[in-house]
């Protein structure tokens, strides 16, 4: 047999074992996971505010809409938009300085926020909920003031977007 083919035959083996190891194992890729209970759609309400941060219950809302229509969750708006409701509140948004150039003078900043969020169905009975879901996310400080801000919703925006991915990875991990 030529050298070639010996190659060309050692990956189309080497492909094969490989495909049948990663699907022996149970392996899948993240965002296959299913929703609970045969849900097939969701509606999701805007959150509840609990900071003095105007707006950022929209932020949370709509990052949230857009992973799970992301993953092909049919999404409507409200209680009566799915076979479940997702809904929560945003329970805490703090700004600590990280790091400083002088007493008065912050470089950096550091954005916590923490939701409490909760899947039930249409009934009022909860499937899955968490509370004290956190993440933080840093951001520099500027020497205009707009930049700073500009910043630190960019990094407002991160972190509810992280914590939408995790809301929907940990709400279908399990089913």
């Amino acid at each position: 047999m030529p050298l070639k083919m010996k190659y060309k035959y050692g990956w189309v083996v080497f492909t094969g074992v490989l495909v049948m190891l990663i699907s022996s194992c149970g392996y899948r890729f993240a965002g296959q996971g299913n929703l609970p209970e045969g849900i097939r759609d969701v509606g999701i309400t805007v959150f509840a505010n609990r900071t003095a941060e105007t707006g950022v219950e929209n932020i949370v809302t709509r990052c949230l809409i857009a992973e799970f229509v992301s993953r092909g969750v049919k999404v409507g708006g409200g209680s009566k938009g799915g076979h479940a409701v997702l809904s929560g509140s945003v329970e805490s948004l703090q700004i600590h300085t990280i790091s400083r150039s002088g007493q008065q003078t912050a470089l950096e900043r550091r954005v916590s926020l923490s939701v409490d969020v909760k899947l039930a169905g249409i009934d009022g009975a909860i499937i899955w909920s968490v509370k004290g879901l956190t993440d933080r996310e840093a951001y520099d400080v500027e020497p205009e003031k707009p930049g700073t801000e500009q910043n630190r919703t960019g990094a407002i925006e991160k972190l509810a977007r992280r914590l939408a991915e995790v809301v929907y990875s940990r709400v279908t991990e399990k089913f």
